[in-house]
């Protein structure tokens, strides 16, 4: 089964005391690779919600974007560092005897950052926790359910680039015995213009069997049509297919070029352009699939 790398999933998962928004969205990579934006309160979770994602998603790039609203994500005390306010106190009770000051010091003189601060601490609710891979659990559902459409439409477009290949083949099996008789021709024309009609016909034969093996692509064809076939049958394999598919194409490129190279035929040539285009076509589609 053939599953895209490109997807969007969304969830909203809500609780008595908090509520979690979820969004995943997935683009085409050689590896799995995860961004992951979580409140401050929830960065612990980052392996955990990895593991979930990792039951749903095996290849491409990955972003997870978490948002939870709620009255207790976390707690706020208020510290007071004592040793350094009594001594604090100390000193400004000698500098008022100093000078004679009368009046003591307000409470305000005593609340300053270094001796009085806000402390935020996780609650490390367990709810919090349930309800956010809740919602990566069903956003990355929704996510795979779209790759899985989408990988659908690449499987229908791949199936039609390998119909129209097998045309080309065909075609190419029909032209090749033709090229070296058209060979042998050319060159009795050639050889009887050059020798004034005096044809050393063993040389020409030695010539054209030369030609015919040099030739010959019946082995690349056939190599082609069995890459062809494994490709075709790996499109219905249920697991991920994408780099098995993408080596397949790069074999397929390596016959088709030789092909190409031996071919000393017009119409030859044309045709393994034509095949040129669609493996293109499909290596950019399978650079798409998990």
């Amino acid at each position: 089964m053939v599953v895209s790398m490109t997807g969007f999933g969304r969830s909203k998962k809500s609780s008595n005391q908090f509520s979690a928004l979820v969004e995943i969205k997935s683009v085409n990579h050689r590896f799995s690779e995860y961004q992951i934006k979580v409140p401050r309160q929830l960065l612990h979770m980052e392996d955990k919600i990895k593991k979930k994602l990792g039951e749903f998603i095996h290849r491409g790039r990955i972003e997870v974007y978490v948002t939870v609203e709620g009255d207790r994500l976390a707690t706020r005390q208020v510290q007071v560092d004592w040793a350094l306010l009594d001594e604090y106190h100390q000193y400004i009770t000698k500098i008022m005897d100093r000078f004679s000051i009368v009046q003591g010091p307000a409470i305000h003189d005593f609340i300053r950052d270094e001796i009085i601060s806000i402390e935020e601490k996780d609650t490390g609710n367990e709810e919090i926790e349930k309800i956010v891979l809740a919602a990566i659990e069903e956003a990355s559902r929704h996510l795979l359910q779209m790759r899985i459409m989408e990988g659908a439409e690449l499987e229908k477009d791949l199936k039609l680039h390998l119909h129209e290949m097998a045309k080309r083949i065909n075609h190419l099996k029909e032209l090749a015995p033709n090229v070296v008789g058209q060979y042998q021709e050319r060159l009795t024309k050639r050889m009887s213009l050059f020798l004034e009609g005096q044809l050393d016909e063993a040389r020409i034969l030695t010539e054209v069997a030369l030609f015919a093996d040099k030739a010959d692509i019946s082995e690349e064809l056939t190599r082609l049509l069995s890459h062809m076939n494994q490709f075709d049958a790996t499109l219905l394999v249920n697991d991920r297919v994408g780099r098995k598919l993408d080596f397949l194409i790069q074999e397929m490129n390596r016959e088709v070029n030789t092909i190409g190279s031996k071919a000393n035929d017009a119409a030859i040539a044309s045709e393994v352009v034509e095949l040129k285009s669609c493996l293109e076509k499909m290596k950019e589609q399978v650079q798409n699939i998990e």
